[in-house]
């Protein structure tokens, strides 16, 4: 059984505001950018990793960077008919499809494939995030630096619980006065 992530590209582009400042300039480079932090995040990974665009040739054309097929659909078809095609021939695979796009009918359709869906900001958080393991070290140091003091940022009284709201006598629970020693 394989894996397959399908990412609406320009879809990403155009849902992030970083991308969004980088396509005002040059579209190119936008999906220049997003190809390489694709092939950052998922360098180790067993998945296949499939980036589709809308093209304007009169045939499709695909490509491979590194371990990233780049598909450009071809006229007359969008990126949305190529994604739909994909997740149909993965699921004729017994491949599990992972989509990363904004658009509804483009989810729909991967749905009724069986495959999952994801938003692009999900994508976007998981292309700038660290690695799992370099977070987890991350916050280990800053739990240990708060333990032993060191941490300047780190302010004691964040931690304590808010003030009783009920002033006055406390009221003794029922269950503390069964277990009361005579």
């Amino acid at each position: 059984m394989g894996f397959d992530i399908l990412v609406d590209g320009y879809n990403v582009i155009k849902n992030n505001i970083m991308f969004q400042m980088v396509e005002s300039k040059n579209l190119a480079q936008a999906r220049n950018i997003l190809i390489k932090q694709l092939k950052n995040r998922y360098r180790n990974t067993i998945y296949r990793v499939i980036v589709v665009f809308d093209g304007k040739d009169k045939k499709e054309h695909v490509s491979y960077e590194d371990h990233i097929c780049i598909i450009f659909s071809r006229y007359g078809e969008t990126a949305d008919q190529v994604i739909a095609r994909l997740a149909t021939e993965a699921r004729q695979k017994n491949t599990t499809v992972h989509l990363y796009s904004d658009d509804g009918e483009v989810q729909h359709n991967v749905m009724e494939q069986g495959g999952s869906i994801h938003t692009t900001r999900q994508l976007t958080q998981s292309l700038n995030a660290a690695p799992r393991d370099v977070a987890i070290r991350s916050q280990h140091r800053q739990a240990m630096r708060r333990t032993y003091g060191i941490d300047t940022s780190y302010k004691p009284e964040d931690d304590e619980e808010p003030p009783n709201k009920h002033k006055g006598k406390k009221k003794k629970s029922k269950s503390s006065r069964r277990y009361k020693a005579y």
